[in-house]
Order: structure tokens, then C-alpha cells, then sequence
């Protein structure tokens, strides 16, 4: 359950399905805004092709945490990682397991510019399929230039962010260098540290600005640190949805992570037993960032682009998932493993699951080639990508816990003494490289002043050469022998690309159709478990057809879009509902289709105010989705993609007069699905931020936001261990437990910029 159900507003493909939610530990949210894509030129607006990223998106505004920016979904399920990020043109991870994206990257003054890259961007420069959030290191600049962010909450969260750049010498060279730091208790209280997450990243460069304005080459150097504690909430479930929280936990604010945050392990490869902490070192992963980046523009006009990076880090990283919740009496045998007192009532069953040192080094390469011919925007690209992971594992345990706020181990019949059990059932492993080699070409074509034309080609070779075992994970399983590994070597061709065409009928009023296409195959990590999994071509072809009107007070798009993509991979930890005790890891291979409907505009009635409005209908569904678990064959075919909503709605208004601006997001979610069968859902949500700022002067700002203003407490995302679940009535009244969001949480800032 690695990968456990955790993973449009304007031009092109950017209006396709308003983004709904995925990750478990990161709710997934609505997208931001609509991108005001009009340009003039003799007299008649058109809607601009040109723009590569989506600047005006607050893709940052997270509702479950402070550490990752919202994962901007398209109606598809997404993976643990979220949300795409690059950083100078390249992934920030090649992979983001076991090294998550926001260990290595935060939003930060450090960066120069961050911004939301289009799908069919990421298509034609990356071969995927999605959006990415897109940023830029800040790099030396020829004058003197500090700039800086202090955070704090209600909660204690410290963040102190500063970045200093300027001249070297009178010959083009320059310097910067900054340092982020992150001390974040989040909302609740873990029974063994302070911070849910601490992180900190430090960067420093030397940039030479090329005469006669030619260009410039940028050397960057980035340590960073990182560790981050997730969280559930325990609830009672009830009917049509809705859940209640219990005298004895609040959601958002008390903690279920068990209270030493400590986990046993058996390590897969030598057999030895060990512990493992939730926080510091055992959950910590560093890594050494070495960039190269600029551009020269010949004389002939031709831009050429390079960005290079070295990328070593070591990952290690600790995780608890809730399975299941069952009810003991005096007789079932359970202990408090902390002084032996006898145990009954709701105990919590838990999947720990723990990754140590684990070398990974990426190197990668972009270079393109850029000029403006005629009525064409033409680019040529060259993409390099090289990682390695060196033994790669995950090591599995169960275990029981009380049910509360920051819950004791228990001890079982079932359990060793230390309350552990089922050792490495379902364990990992792999080992290797991957490698993508990618040519690719976009042109921007102004065919005349009402109809634009820009489309991409990428090609890619994608080989993988490693090895995994064949040898099943059985409860206290571990390595013995070489011949349990076996080879892999892989080679697939790829293609990615997109068309997209827009015609202006009228001065303000046009249509818009789009066509994008990506393929992919498995990845090394794709063979961690017992089984070769298929490496059929998986397949992402997306349409879309709307009309969009444009004039000085009103930009609107109106979008229908079809969507299709096979051969997706889960893995899944079932709980029999027969027997909640007893769990089995299984693999699934589906489909998914998802038709959507999305208006979204912005108006400006008067002077200083702001109304952006978003509202998306879809239905996305599981196509070919079968398998067999406890003796029992299961069909979810048709059933509607869990943790997705029908209807989303946002509603973004702001203001602003003389130094101040105010401004409040309010996010509507109708029902979703929290279990595969459809059986368990949750209530319609609206998730709400608000705030204010105010500019003392041109060099220091002051902010503050409020965070979940209608203080709703209820549960969101999925509900851990219920994929079996085909009648929810049994389950009114019962305990179960879910993702959230952040409770009602006051966050203030001060920025300074000289």
C-alpha cells in the first residue's frame, strides 16, 4: 500500500478537469485560477499559445500541510509523489520513492520564479502525462539583493527563510546563496518529538553574465535535510457520510501515530531485527545538488538552453499505515507493551513499513535549441535522465495499538513480545538503473490573426537493467541465497505530444480543441514485489473541445474533456472483511475513463476587485478492474474512482485598495467515494482559506492567513483498510480511520525584499 490511493481553467489542455483530490497525506484540491491568456495585437485578442506556464495559480495553498504544494490532478487517482515538480528544467527526483519531492524542494525565496507548466508541456518536454509546478533557482544578479520570509502559526510553526545575491567582479560574476529552514509541529502533538516535519536546504552558486547581453552560466550547489511525520484521524462512521469525532480524539488536532514512535523491523537482506524511529535520523533523507544551468543566444539568433544537475542523495524513510479497527474483551490477551496492564476495548491494527540508507544517484541533462521564424516558435530538445537506487528495500511489520490520542503498542497472542508480528509479509526489494534518452520539438504557429496552431512530438528510449527476486515475501521472510535475484533488462520506445488549435469567431469569442497523448512502461519499481509485472504499453490519450470569450472586464473558458488510461498498477494491504485481524497484499491491473465538464472565468467588475470562479462536473470510472482475495472474486468495473468528486467548485474573491489586499478561497467538494466498492463515501466538504496583506513599503511585507475558517472537522481522502467493504450499514456507529484536513489554523508572515 505504498502507492495506497494516495495520486481547467484556460488555454488548451489547462481547463480539462478542474483538479480534484489524491494523496493521502496531501488532500487534492481544485485548481487555483484561470489563466488570463489574451494578448492584442492589431486590434484583435486572441488567446495566447506562447505562454508555457501558468503563473497566476496558487498551486501552493495546501489544505492537509504546510510542506507540499496542492496536488493539481486531472481525474485520475495519482501516486503518493503528487504534484510534478522541476526545478531549472529538470525533475527535482527522478522517482519519487523513497525519496519524496518536498525532502529535497520547497517553496522558498530561493527561488527566482515558480510557476504551474501546462500538460501538454510536460508532454512535450518530459513524455508525461499531468501538470508540474516549474521554479527557478535564484541565481547571482549584478546588484545587491536580499530578500527573505519569516513564518510562524498558531500551532508554533517556526520557518525562516533568506536568500542574498549580488556582484563578484565588473566582469559578468555574481554570487547567491540562502538557507530555508522548517520546524513545523503541524496541529497536533506526536507523543516523541516536537516537528511533524524538519527540514532544511541550503544553497549556494556563482553565476557569468555573458558580454554584449549573450547569455549567462549559472553554478548551484543545494544540501538539503529532511524528515516529515504523517498523520490519520480515527473517527465513527455514520450514515450518508458524515462522520463524527470521538470524546477521545480530535481530528486534526491529537495525534494516532503510535506514542515512542518506535517501529520493529526484520531487515530483508541480512535477517537481523532492529527499531526504527518515526522521526530523526531512521526517517531522514539528505541530498548533494550540484546544477549547471544558463543559455547563450547566437548570432544568428538560434537561443541554445542547458541545465545539468548531479543529484546523491540517501534515503531512509519510516511509515505507519492504519489498517483496520476491531473490538477486544479481557479474554482476547492484550497487553499494554509498555508496563503489561491488561488491555480491552478498540484496538488498532498497523502496517509499519521501513526503508534504511539507501544510496540514489540522478544525473540529468536538457538542451534545446530556440528561435522565433517567421510566424513559428519553434524549439528542439535533447533530455537526458540517469538514476540508480543501490538496493533498494522495504521492510514490513504489523502491529496492534490502542485507539486515541497518541496510542501504546500493544502486546497479542499473536505477537512477539515486543508486539510485533508477520515480519517482512509483503517485503520489497530492488536494484538497478533507468535510463530515458528523449528527443522532442514544439512549434507555436500563428497561422493568422484569429487561428493559432502549437504542437509537439517526444520520443523517448526508456531501458531498465537491475535485478529483483521472484521469491515470495512469507511472514519472517529474508534472503538467504544470490540465486533468489534475478536479472532484469528492459528497453521501451515511448512516444508523447500534443495539438492544440484555437480560432477567434469574433474579436472576444472563439473555440478551442485539444488532442494530447502519452505512453509509459513499467518502472524499476515496479518489480520490488514477489511477481514480473506486465510491461504492457500503458496508454493516456486526452481530448477536449470548448469556446472561450475574452474582454477587458470578463476572461471565460467553457471546456468538455475525455480521458482514458490503462494498464494502471496498485498495490493493495486487504483487510478481509470477514476477519478484520487478517490482511493480504494484492496487485491489480485496471483501467480508467473519465468524461468532465468545466466553465471557469474571472471578472473584474470595478477597480481593485477580483472574482475567480470554477466549477467542474466528471465521472471518473474503473474499467477492467478485477481480482481474487480471501478465496473471493471481486469486479469493481464501472465503480467511480475513490478519493474524486463528481462536482467541484471554487470560489476565489479579492480586493485590494491602497497597501492592502484581502482575498478568501472557498473549495467545494460534492460526495466522494473513500473505498473501492463505492459502498463508503464521504458528505459534500468545503475547505476555505482567507487572508490579508499589507505592503508597509517597497521592501517589507506583512501577511496573514487564515486556514479551514469555517473550522470543518470532518474526514476526508480514503478510509484505510475498507476496499472489501460492500454494505456500509454494518459499519454506521464503527470506528474507522482516514485522512483530514488541516483544522482551523492562523499562519503569519513577514517578507522583506531590498
Amino acid at each position: 500500500m505504498r502507492k495506497s490511493l494516495i495520486k481547467i481553467s484556460a488555454l488548451g489542455l489547462m481547463l480539462s478537469f478542474a483538479s480534484v483530490f489524491g494523496q493521502e497525506k496531501t488532500d487534492t484540491l481544485a485548481v487555483k485560477n484561470a489563466l488570463k491568456a489574451t494578448k492584442i495585437d492589431d486590434g484583435v485578442k486572441t488567446v495566447a499559445t506562447s505562454s508555457k506556464e501558468d503563473n497566476n495559480r496558487n498551486v501552493m495553498l495546501n489544505a492537509a500541510n504546510n510542506t507540499s504544494p496542492r496536488d493539481v490532478n486531472i481525474g485520475l487517482p495519482s501516486t503518493v509523489g503528487g504534484i510534478t515538480i522541476l526545478e531549472n528544467d529538470l525533475p527535482v527526483v527522478y522517482f519519487f520513492w523513497p525519496e519524496l519531492p518536498n525532502k529535497t524542494w520547497r517553496q522558498s525565496v530561493g527561488l527566482e520564479k515558480t510557476g504551474l507548466l501546462k500538460m501538454d508541456q510536460l508532454a512535450n518536454t518530459m513524455g508525461d502525462l499531468g501538470f508540474a509546478v516549474n521554479s527557478y533557482s535564484q541565481i547571482g544578479t549584478k546588484d545587491l539583493k536580499v530578500k527573505g520570509k519569516f513564518t510562524t502559526s498558531t500551532f508554533g510553526w517556526l520557518q525562516g527563510d533568506v536568500n542574498v545575491s549580488g556582484p563578484i567582479s565588473k566582469n559578468g560574476w555574481t554570487y547567491t546563496a540562502g538557507a530555508f529552514m522548517n520546524y513545523d509541529p503541524s496541529t497536533f502533538k506526536l507523543g516523541f518529538a516536537r516537528n511533524v516535519d524538519e527540514t532544511k536546504i541550503f544553497r549556494a552558486g556563482v553565476t557569468k553574465y555573458f558580454n554584449d547581453d549573450k547569455g549567462k552560466i549559472s553554478i548551484l550547489y543545494k544540501y538539503s535535510d529532511s524528515y516529515n511525520v504523517g498523520n490519520y484521524a480515527v473517527f465513527q462512521y455514520g450514515e450518508n457520510g458524515k462522520v463524527t469525532e470521538l470524546d477521545n480524539f480530535k481530528i486534526g488536532r491529537d495525534s494516532y501515530v503510535v506514542n515512542d514512535g518506535m517501529i520493529k523491523m526484520k531487515d530483508i537482506l541480512s535477517g537481523q531485527s532492529y527499531w526504527a524511529s518515526m522521526s530523526g535520523n531512521d526517517n531522514r533523507s539528505s541530498a548533494h545538488n550540484i546544477d549547471i544551468f544558463g543559455n547563450y543566444l547566437f548570432n544568428n539568433g538560434w537561443n541554445f538552453k542547458f541545465s545539468t544537475r548531479a543529484h546523491f542523495s540517501k534515503a531512509k524513510m519510516s511509515t505507519i499505515i492504519p489498517l483496520s479497527i476491531f473490538n477486544a474483551d479481557a479474554s482476547a490477551g492484550y497487553t499494554l507493551a509498555s508496563n503489561g496492564q491488561a488491555y480491552s476495548g478498540a484496538v488498532g491494527t498497523q502496517l509499519a513499513m521501513h526503508t534504511p540508507e539507501t544510496p540514489i544517484t540522478n544525473i540529468a541533462g536538457r538542451f534545446t535549441l530556440g528561435k522565433q521564424l517567421g510566424n513559428h516558435n519553434v524549439t528542439f530538445g535533447v533530455l537526458e535522465q540517469y538514476y540508480n537506487v543501490d538496493k533498494f528495500t522495504s521492510n514490513r511489520s504489523f502491529f496492534f495499538q490502542t485507539v486515541g490520542a497518541q496510542p501504546q503498542r500493544l502486546i497479542g497472542p499473536t505477537t512477539d513480545s515486543d508486539g510485533f508480528y508477520n515480519y517482512n509479509a509483503g517485503g520489497e526489494f530492488h536494484s538497478g538503473t533507468e535510463n530515458k534518452i528523449s528527443v522532442y520539438g514544439t512549434d507555436e504557429w500563428r497561422i493568422s490573426d484569429d487561428f493559432n496552431l502549437s504542437y509537439g512530438l517526444h520520443l523517448k528510449n526508456h531501458s531498465i537493467d537491475g535485478e529483483f527476486s521472484l521469491t515470495p515475501r512469507t511472514v519472517g521472510f529474508n534472503f538467504t541465497d544470490p540465486s533468489q535475484f534475478d536479472q532484469i533488462n528492459k528497453s521501451f520506445f515511448q512516444i508523447a505530444g500534443s495539438l492544440n488549435a484555437t480560432y477567434n469567431i469574433s474579436k472576444n469569442f472563439g473555440v478551442i480543441a485539444n488532442f494530447l497523448y502519452t505512453e509509459e512502461n513499467r518502472r524499476l519499481e515496479s518489480y520490488s514485489q514477489a511477481f514480473d509485472p506486465n510491461t504492457n504499453k500503458i496508454k493516456s490519450p486526452l481530448g477536449a473541445l470548448g469556446v472561450f470569450w475574452n474582454t477587458d472586464y470578463i476572461q471565460l473558458i467553457s471546456q468538455a474533456t475525455y480521458l482514458k488510461k490503462n494498464n494502471n498498477l496498485n498495490r493493495y494491504n486487504l483487510v478481509n472483511p470477514a476477519n478484520t485481524s487478517q490482511a493480504q497484499n494484492t496487485t491489480v491491473y485496471y483501467d480508467i475513463q473519465t468524461l468532465g465538464w468545466t466553465t471557469d472565468f474571472v471578472v473584474k467588475p470595478f477597480k481593485g476587485f477580483n472574482l475567480h470562479y470554477l466549477i467542474t462536473f466528471q465521472n471518473p470510472v474503473y474499467k477492467k478492474f478485477n481480482f481474487d482475495a480471501f478465496g473471493t472474486a471481486y469486479d469493481y468495473n464501472d465503480n467511480n474512482v475513490l478519493g474524486v468528486a463528481k462536482t467541484l467548485m471554487e470560489i476565489d474573491p479579492s480586493y485590494s485598495i491602497d497597501k492592502w489586499r484581502f482575498w478568501a478561497s472557498f473549495r467545494y467538494f460534492s460526495k466522494q467515494y473513500a473505498n473501492l466498492t463505492n459502498a463508503l463515501y464521504f458528505a459534500p466538504r468545503w475547505e476555505t482559506f482567507g487572508g490579508v496583506s499589507y505592503t508597509v513599503n517597497k521592501n517589507i511585507n506583512l501577511g496573514a492567513t487564515v486556514i479551514n475558517f469555517l473550522n470543518q472537522r470532518g474526514a476526508s481522502g480514503t478510509i484505510n483498510g475498507a476496499e472489501l467493504i460492500t454494505d456500509a450499514s454494518p459499519y454506521y456507529g464503527r470506528l474507522l480511520t482516514g485522512t483530514y484536513i488541516m483544522p482551523l489554523t492562523g499562519q503569519f508572515s513577514v517578507s522583506f525584499n531590498f
